[in-house]
């Protein structure tokens, strides 16, 4: 991997890791539902000025429906359960729940496209699912009731089965358009799915202006100019080097946490987020090399 692209993977970690401090900021003056509409309708301001600007908007043509599908899979709901998620869980333990995306991305391929994994695959998703259960049981450094804490973290199981159906369809549905228009295109069709949703869920109280701030980071930076980023690595160095991002993004995530939010790193969420990762690099096939 070339020092611009190693540079630009691990600026893509930080800015992803970042986007859990600022649903944890933003979320509970928003609401879930209409801090995910906001968050999906910036992000879409930002990058159909940029497509309009590539001459790419044609590219459309006869893929509405799959555009909305792409969005609701990979933006609108997912983005609506993490901003939930993010209203009981640090966010350190939400972003290493996040780090599950390629595990359920094998399971996808096996159930929907047939391509069996190997043995070491399977182990990899035996150990990522194991660390999944352990955060579920364990208390995560959250004083939580059990049946809430539960909640929040299925919530977050439930969005990264979401990206990795949604990253199959999309290929399957949307290969042979351009990733910008598939970028901004599923972010206007997210932005229709979270509408009547965000609006009727609309705070009857007006947020502050850090809260907005923080929506406006989600938003531009940490959605619309993170799916710039990545989608230019998908296509340098490809699919299996740019998902290692995965890796980095909770690296960054308590990072930022420990920073902004004195948030600490339990015991229980480190031994659960190894077996995570361990899985999740068994479940990529980057360990072991033959």
């Amino acid at each position: 991997m070339k020092a611009r692209d190693l540079l630009d993977l691990m600026l893509l970690g930080a800015i992803w890791g970042a986007s859990f401090l600022f649903m944890r900021l933003s979320s509970p003056e928003f609401g879930p539902l209409t801090l995910a509409f906001l968050r999906v309708a910036g992000a879409a301001l930002l990058l159909l000025p940029i497509l309009a600007w590539r001459h790419g908007l044609q590219s459309w043509r006869g893929k509405g429906s799959a555009l909305l599908a792409a969005g609701f899979l990979n933006s609108a709901l997912p983005f609506a359960l993490y901003a939930y998620a993010a209203l009981h869980l640090p966010t350190a333990l939400s972003s290493i729940l996040n780090a599950t995306v390629p595990m359920w991305g094998a399971v996808v391929a096996w159930v929907w496209l047939g391509q069996r994994p190997g043995p070491w695959r399977v182990l990899g998703l035996a150990l990522g699912f194991a660390g999944v259960s352990w955060l579920v049981l364990a208390k995560s450094g959250a004083s939580l009731e059990g049946e809430t804490r539960t909640l929040a973290v299925l919530a977050c199981a439930l969005a990264t089965l979401n990206y990795a159906i949604g990253a199959v369809a999309t290929k399957r549905w949307l290969g042979d358009v351009p990733p910008v228009a598939v970028a901004a295109g599923s972010q206007l069709g997210a932005s229709l799915c979270l509408l009547p949703f965000g609006l009727w869920a609309w705070p009857s109280a007006t947020p502050s202006p850090s809260a907005w701030l923080s929506l406006l980071a989600l938003s531009l930076l940490c959605t619309g100019v993170a799916y710039l980023f990545y989608f230019r690595l998908m296509h340098r160095i490809g699919p299996t080097q740019a998902v290692t991002v995965t890796f980095l993004i909770p690296v960054f995530a308590v990072i930022w946490g420990a920073v902004f939010l004195h948030e600490a790193l339990t015991l229980s969420m480190l031994g659960g987020g190894l077996l995570v990762l361990a899985g999740t690099a068994l479940a990529l096939g980057l360990w072991p090399r033959r």
